[in-house]
């Protein structure tokens, strides 16, 4: 592998849903790409690395099989000189986290500390962080904007990605590392985790299973397509005018549970058979993104609407 520093960057998650994405656009933006993956067991293996099979045998990318939590096997493995880490891994999803807190602490924080004091070793001077619509919590001005401080979290899931941001305007502070935290508010797409909810209607309509329906279905998500999210997160490493910021990606548009079904019904020609609960705990009413910051720093500019998204999805899925 060629190692030019101002183009070798660390992409940690890059064999998940979001990461595998964003490496193929580094790729083809002709960045070296040194991927950190840990086949975390929360979903399959195989899912993971069918999403890489995209891109691993690349010249320019070097996978390795790392725990971010294993700071002496960063040290150990990661001995090039890199431009920037774009930290993607995290122990995912809002309701596990409820039932099994811990494991988040350590890999969304402890982990996150681990590649922040990584970077301050190596001198890496631009570090971008998966941050996530949920530390927004229970908040009442909508949309969301980043200045509306962090209300209410009601999540472990949630309380770790604000620890991570807080860490970030730390590591800016004292050494100097330029810390841009992207706050994606419910991507979807091609690959998608098979535990979020467009994943699991598509499959659960086409096999005739009963899909488990929270609330009313009148709860309101902004779903981002993940090209517009790699997009946006390409915009943040290229980001220079200032050494902290935290940046919404959304598409600024909400959609209730209620049409994300009718959608996909509508789409696959077939209608769900819904068993109805009460709402979940940690989950709230409504994601809703005010995407003016990222429009003004980062060129972002979201294309994909969520039928258009949802066929991609859908043309993928059938091809599995």
């Amino acid at each position: 592998m060629n190692h030019q520093t101002e183009k070798h960057i660390i992409v940690t998650g890059g064999a998940g849903f979001i990461g595998s994405h964003l490496v193929e656009l580094l790729l083809k933006l002709n960045y070296y790409v040194t991927v950190i993956d840990n086949f975390d067991p929360f979903y399959a293996r195989s899912t993971k690395e069918k999403n890489r099979s995209s891109y691993s045998s690349h010249p320019n990318v070097n996978f390795l099989e790392l725990d971010i939590c294993d700071e002496s096997a960063l040290s150990l493995h990661l001995q090039a000189e890199y431009f920037a880490i774009i930290h993607l891994a995290a122990k995912a999803g809002v309701r596990p986290s409820i039932n099994n807190p811990i494991p988040y602490q350590q890999v969304n924080v402890a982990g996150t500390q681990n590649l922040l004091e990584f970077a301050r070793r190596k001198g890496i001077k631009q570090f971008v962080f998966a941050s996530s619509s949920s530390v927004y919590g229970v908040n009442k001005n909508i949309p969301w904007k980043e200045s509306d401080g962090l209300l209410n979290p009601i999540s472990p899931y949630a309380s770790t990605k604000i620890s991570g941001e807080l860490m970030g305007h730390v590591y800016s502070h004292l050494y100097g590392i330029r810390f841009i935290a992207v706050r994606f508010f419910t991507v979807f797409g091609p690959r998608q985790r098979p535990d979020l909810a467009i994943h699991l209607f598509t499959k659960k309509i086409l096999s005739g299973e009963p899909i488990d329906f929270f609330g009313d279905g009148s709860t309101r998500r902004d779903y981002t397509y993940v090209e517009d999210i790699v997009n946006g997160i390409v915009g943040a490493l290229h980001y220079t005018s200032t050494n902290f910021e935290i940046i919404n990606l959304g598409n600024s548009h909400t959609i209730s549970l209620k049409e994300l079904l009718s959608t996909l019904e509508s789409v696959l020609q077939k209608k769900a058979n819904i068993q109805v609960y009460p709402e979940q705990p940690g989950d709230v009413s409504i994601t809703y993104s005010d995407i003016s910051k990222a429009k003004n720093l980062l060129a972002y500019n979201p294309v994909t609407n969520f039928h258009e998204g949802i066929q991609k999805f859908i043309d993928w899925f059938v091809q599995q």
